[in-house]
């Protein structure tokens, strides 16, 4: 006699379902600080019957669930800190900026090349104002030693436009020297027009040549002065009686005028010296003038 279990048993029993391959379901630890360093495995075995299937189904939800809660978890976390522990965020945002990077850049470039165009013109101008101030002391040193007269003749003419007057015609020459007592630059040497005056009548002239005077040099120079016919106007009269009385009263007056290069033309030392010399001539008795000390004055 078989029992309902023994027939039950011996019954074939349904065909198994296919086994369905484990696949993973993967979430992020609650212990890693960036989220991806460590993470969970779960493995899910297939079913095989439709209760299986339906405690799969359950399980898997519940899985799905309570990684979705731990990964919400895990993200609301890593949100947290992001907020308030991690600043890179903004460091990283700045530093993408390479416009104002490279706007840096230029800018420090340009700012050091401009202070060593300054550092050069400051340190050009110290050095250039020390050469200056060094050639200040080495002022040229103007003599005049001598006047010689070789004519001097007053008379009666007549003016450019006819009027009658006394005329003054003179010929006479100066001799004088230049020192330049500069170590390390040469001068150029000129003057103004050296005037033979009686008051403010100019009776003859003469010009100085430019030139260039070494260092450590002397020179000495011989002007020439000349008149002719200069009309004399209403000075005439107390002109001729001076000379008829031993002598006419005149003045020399000039100025002398040098200038040493130093730096090419940037750096200049200049010097000037006005003279003026009394001199006394009678045109009966010509002759050599030797200047002393007092006759001249040099400002």
């Amino acid at each position: 006699m078989t029992s309902d279990s023994d027939e039950t048993s011996r019954s074939p029993s349904p065909p198994r379902s296919p086994k369905r391959p484990l696949y993973f379901v993967q979430s992020p630890s609650r212990d890693s600080n960036d989220g991806y360093k460590s993470s969970s495995i779960q493995a899910t075995p297939s079913c095989s019957s439709p209760t299986d299937s339906h405690s799969h189904t359950s399980s898997s939800r519940h899985s799905r669930t309570s990684s979705s809660t731990r990964f919400s978890g895990s993200l609301r976390g890593h949100r947290r800190k992001n907020i308030k522990g991690w600043r890179e965020c903004d460091v990283i945002v700045e530093e993408g900026d390479y416009d104002d990077v490279y706007y840096d850049k230029g800018f420090l470039e340009r700012c050091r090349t401009f202070l060593a165009l300054l550092g050069f013109v400051l340190l050009f101008t110290i050095f250039c104002l020390s050469i200056w101030g060094a050639s200040k002391p080495y002022k040229p040193r103007i003599k005049v030693k001598n006047f010689s007269v070789h004519n001097f003749h007053i008379g009666e003419g007549l003016d450019a436009t006819g009027v009658p007057t006394k005329m003054l015609t003179a010929n006479c020459s100066m001799k004088m020297s230049v020192y330049n007592p500069a170590t390390f630059f040469g001068i150029h040497v000129s003057s103004t027009s050296v005037n033979l005056m009686y008051m403010q009548i100019t009776g003859a002239s003469g010009q100085l040549k430019k030139y260039y005077q070494p260092r450590k040099s002397r020179r000495t120079l011989l002007v020439s002065l000349k008149g002719d016919k200069v009309p004399l106007y209403g000075a005439g009269e107390s002109l001729a009686e001076s000379d008829r009385n031993g002598g006419v009263p005149m003045k020399l007056a000039f100025e002398v005028r040098t200038q040493g290069n130093l730096v090419g033309k940037l750096v200049r030392s200049k010097h000037s010296r006005r003279i003026t010399c009394s001199v006394v001539i009678d045109s009966a008795n010509l002759r050599f003038i030797k200047f002393t000390e007092n006759w001249c004055t040099y400002h």
